[in-house]
């Protein structure tokens, strides 16, 4: 008996973890962009100092999302069956996340 065409038994169990890694790619980038229009914002038109202190916090943000990103990129891409993401590790990023989008508001205003 062959198996039923969208059944789990013909699936690619490579794929989820590659597209999950690119995601991962995707968010970091995005990031990236983020904290180098902060910092961007913060220094046009003359620095003051709350605005470089916002600027500082938008880089120690990414570089812990960069961190949490970059562990989680290198997990997926070993192969095999990837773990499950630490709650402590998904939580820097959510909070990492939410933080800098905050310091992005803080800029703007």
């Amino acid at each position: 008996m062959q198996p039923h065409q969208g059944s789990g038994e013909d699936r690619d169990p490579g794929l989820q973890p590659e597209r999950t890694r690119l995601a991962w790619r995707r968010t970091t980038l995005a990031g990236t962009v983020a904290t180098v229009l902060a910092v961007k914002a913060a220094l046009s038109g003359g620095a003051d100092a709350a605005g470089i202190a916002v600027a500082t916090l938008s880089c120690a943000l990414w570089l812990g999302f960069l961190t949490v990103a970059h562990r989680r990129i290198r997990v997926l891409a070993e192969g095999g069956e990837p773990t499950t993401l630490a709650p402590r590790h998904a939580g820097a990023a959510a909070l990492c996340t939410v933080a800098l989008a905050a310091c992005a508001v803080a800029l703007v205003l």
